[in-house]
């Protein structure tokens, strides 16, 4: 199954590139982690794209959709996108799926809007970070090159990132995630600027202060979302540890339930895509 390719309005004049893998019943919004790009949900899609209006929209600097020139990519902007890309197509009532940085972009979005929400999936992201996870995923940003001689070259540094994924998957990772120049060489869709800044904020005590006010806000939003909510945690994650996870669905969310996926770490969907899509179908299509 293949998704159709759109470019819709984002907020702040910004255009956002969206996937739909189907036009009809409930949409079901998929919103990727930092560094990814929509293409990332490709082997969960399909499965509940027969049940569901399905999309999957880049994040503002991911993907195919617009780098901002004034660089606003805190999660108050990404959330704008969301409320804006939901506007232009017409969704009113939704289930949001976010992975990582798409995870706490959903936790503020239906924070902010309950009403709206049908259903909620939280993937290995929640209001306090393992700070070794956090850390690992800037230092293999702010690392990597600016450009790529060859396709293999970039899935190489994926591979490593992701040892648990599938070398096909690696593979399509890279051949969405990248972009060939004009000389022939890869580059990364990713703005270059979150490569500058990481390089600056490396340090635990840096991006402890970064996020800290982002925190106690995550965990009020939480509180405010009365919708079924499934929170997704790789059994080997070091991003969300297993006390939050449990803290959200047993003190925060009033309708949290939680899933630990075996054989995955923080890339959930794609280092064991058939635990995942297990996980989440029962949960979205009421098999569980």
């Amino acid at each position: 199954m293949e998704p159709v390719s759109r470019r819709v309005p984002g907020s702040d004049g910004l255009s956002i590139h969206v996937l739909e893998w189907s036009s009809e019943g409930v949409p079901l919004l998929l919103l990727h982690g930092f560094g990814n790009e929509a293409h990332v949900w490709d082997d969960f899609a399909p499965l509940v794209a027969p049940y569901y209006r399905v999309l999957a929209m880049d994040h503002r600097g991911h993907g195919d959709s617009d780098p901002d020139p004034e660089h606003r990519y805190g999660y108050d902007a990404l959330v704008r996108d969301v409320e804006a890309v939901t506007a232009h197509l017409g969704i009113e009532r939704l289930v949001l799926v976010g992975h990582s940085m798409g995870g706490r972009t959903a936790i503020r979005f239906a924070g902010a809007h309950p009403e709206r929400m049908a259903g909620l999936v939280i993937v290995d992201a929640g209001p306090d970070l393992d700070w070794r996870g956090v850390l690992k995923i800037r230092d293999d940003a702010a690392r990597a090159p600016d450009s790529f001689a060859t396709l293999r070259e970039y899935e190489s540094g994926v591979a490593r990132a992701l040892p648990m994924a599938r070398p096909e998957i690696i593979s399509r990772l890279a051949r969405h995630g990248t972009r060939r120049r004009a000389d022939g060489r890869f580059e990364s869709k990713l703005d270059p600027f979150f490569r500058e800044g990481l390089k600056r904020t490396t340090s635990a005590d840096a991006v402890s202060e970064e996020t800290r006010s982002e925190t106690d806000d995550l965990w009020t939003a939480l509180r405010r979302i009365p919708c079924p909510t499934l929170v997704v945690r790789g059994a080997a994650s070091d991003v969300l540890s297993p006390d939050c996870a449990d803290r959200m669905v047993d003190e925060a969310l009033p309708e949290g339930t939680l899933a630990v996926v075996p054989q995955s770490a923080h890339a959930v969907m794609v280092e064991n895509p058939q635990g995942f899509n297990r996980a989440v179908a029962d949960f979205v299509l009421g098999e569980g």
